[in-house]
């Protein structure tokens, strides 16, 4: 299989209410199937989050919009295009960083935190020096992070809370 060029498909999920930022690195095939963040059954995200913040998990986009917002997270990955081969984090090569900029501007994000090391990767090498906020790298909620259970997954995500 072959690295295909990919640019990321949606935009950011936030609003001027945000106050936490959670990037990941890229979306998988199946989230650039739905058209939004961690689509892949398999992910646990949605469980995690809507787990540490005793909330039903979120079933379909629009809910997963309003969970967010409601609960003052904005969304996006660090990744605006790149090659990649299908949804390996591994693979990826010629990144091109987002514009967490926009972000910024319009939320007063008061702490970033990234969805595994991948995406805490190219945080670091590309927008912490333009932006100059330090972003804390969470274990990943990806299904290929399978040594992490959703328990584990949800005790070290905690640390999110301090900052809603």
């Amino acid at each position: 299989m072959s690295k295909e060029f990919q640019t990321h498909p949606f935009d950011p999920v936030f609003d001027k209410s945000s106050r936490i930022l959670i990037l990941g690195s890229f979306p998988s095939v199946k989230s650039r199937e739905i058209n939004f963040y961690y689509g892949h059954p398999r992910n646990r995200f949605w469980k995690v989050l809507s787990t540490i913040l005793n909330e039903a998990e979120p079933k379909t986009v629009e809910e997963k919009k309003a969970f967010l917002l409601r609960n003052h997270i904005a969304v996006w990955d660090t990744v605006a295009s790149c090659n990649i081969e299908n949804s390996a984090d591994s693979t990826i090569e010629n990144v091109k960083p987002n514009d967490i900029g926009i972000i910024l501007k319009k939320a007063e994000i008061k702490a970033v935190f990234t969805n595994g090391q991948t995406s805490w990767k190219y945080y670091h090498r590309y927008i912490e020096p333009v932006v100059n906020i330090k972003a804390t790298a969470l274990p990943s909620t990806s299904p290929a992070n399978a040594a992490w259970t959703v328990e584990r997954l949800c005790e070290a995500w905690q640390i999110i809370k301090k900052e809603l």
